[in-house]
């Protein structure tokens, strides 16, 4: 049995404060936070959680945002769409400023929409899945972690670097059977065309989210016997399947990658010593890359906080604080949501995650934060425990090569939302 423990932490109240109760009174930005505390997805809502602390005593001790001091609660989402909904209203009936969180892509999607019926500002800083940003997108909604059309855009221009050096031909993808899976897919494919790259899909499999058996899926790989295996799979659910596929000897046939969560370090401690060595593997957030004084500084006062390392979600929970912080400092008024929109249109945004001579930014076109990404395989490195191997040898792939393009953002914009009465032709 897969080790789960650091995927779950003990059940606490549905609603949780963070500071005192939500009030009228002048002065405070309101931020209504949405995580998965119970359940497999619990780690990222704690760790989201604890960067988030980590971000308003920061910037509460310097002043606030133009004075006005932040406040935060958070609720447990439970990774159901319904039960998110329902916070998202009860946090609008009380007059947060901003909504915020998110880990699941239907949670997200479910989410944005309350957010635009509202008029009131998310900021996701979790949740990829590229919809939320192209097809689903609105001027209510802003994310500030990596989407996956940006993960598979670099795992897109991995692969065509190694159908150069080392040719294949078959292609197999395994990934979750819900919106952030199904996205992840397309937005491959949608890259390797663009890219030019030839190639055949050897099969695609469908799992369940949470699935706790993957024998038959990967007794199935095996039997397609594909060039290329690319695994959509996250958290809990990827270490379940790389613990059964190494069982099973699924590993040192054909090159494994997953481009978007598989080098999360949250999977590479719970895997330890278990971690097969030469997977290709990336990660929203590396405790090891960029090896920069700023990612240093974040990763140990995390540590430093928690008694462990953080996990890619972190990283994002902090920077969704931070970027809230800009724009009220820039609007002045948390308050004045046209302004505040301005105010996060465009913004560069200084992260953990960004190399020297590089400052994130969020896209006025999509509302989707830019960022470099990192790809690099799995070597022994035990400097960050209890992980036993880190990820290394990283490619770094640019963060304007790995935007979807205005004509690829018009096409898939205008297919989700054709004009009335025109009617979609068939396969469309």
């Amino acid at each position: 049995m897969p080790n789960r423990g650091l995927f779950a932490i003990a059940v606490i109240c549905a609603t949780c404060w963070m500071t005192p109760a939500l009030s009228a009174a002048s002065g405070t930005v309101e931020i209504g936070c949405m995580f998965p505390m119970t359940g497999r997805g619990a780690l990222y809502g704690r760790d989201s959680i604890a960067a988030i602390e980590m971000a308003v005593d920061t910037i509460n001790a310097e002043g606030g945002a133009a004075g006005h001091r932040l406040r935060v609660r958070s609720a447990d989402s439970q990774s159901k769409p319904a039960f998110a909904i329902s916070i998202a209203r009860r946090f609008i009936a009380e007059k947060v400023h901003f909504l915020c969180g998110v880990v699941s892509s239907s949670v997200g999607l479910a989410v944005s929409d309350v957010a635009r019926e509202n008029r009131k500002i998310f900021i996701g800083t979790d949740h990829a899945s590229s919809r939320l940003t192209i097809e689903n997108g609105h001027r209510y909604y802003f994310r500030v972690s990596n989407n996956s059309y940006q993960s598979m855009a670099a795992g897109a221009l991995w692969l065509a670097d190694q159908q150069r050096e080392r040719p294949w031909r078959t292609i197999a993808f395994i990934g979750p059977d819900y919106e952030y899976g199904r996205g992840m897919w397309a937005d491959l494919r949608s890259k390797l065309d663009e890219l030019g790259v030839e190639y055949q899909v050897a099969g695609d499999l469908w799992p369940k989210l949470y699935e706790p058996d993957f024998a038959l899926y990967i007794q199935e790989l095996k039997r397609l016997k594909p060039d290329i295996i690319v695994n959509g799979q996250w958290g809990g659910d990827f270490v379940a399947f790389v613990r059964q596929a190494k069982a099973l000897e699924l590993f040192g046939g054909p090159v494994f990658a997953n481009f978007d969560a598989g080098g999360n370090y949250e999977v590479l401690a719970a895997l330890g010593d278990a971690m097969p060595l030469g997977l290709v593997l990336s990660a929203r957030h590396h405790v090891n890359w960029p090896p920069t004084a700023r990612n240093r500084e974040f990763v140990e006062q995390f540590r430093a906080r928690t008694g462990r390392y953080p996990s890619y979600a972190a990283e994002g929970a902090y920077a969704g604080i931070l970027a809230i912080a800009r724009a009220v400092e820039k609007a002045g008024d948390p308050g004045d949501t046209d302004a505040l929109i301005g105010a996060l249109e465009g913004m560069q945004l200084k992260l953990p995650e960004d190399p020297d001579g590089f400052t994130s930014w969020i896209d006025a076109a999509t509302h989707q934060i830019v960022q470099v990404q990192a790809i690099g395989t799995v070597i022994r490195d035990d400097s960050f425990p209890p992980a036993k191997a880190l990820l290394g040898n990283f490619k770094i792939y640019p963060a304007e090569r790995l935007l979807p393009s205005a004509q690829e953002i018009e096409r898939r914009r205008a297919k989700a939302h054709p004009p009335a009465g025109r009617i979609l032709a068939s396969g469309e």
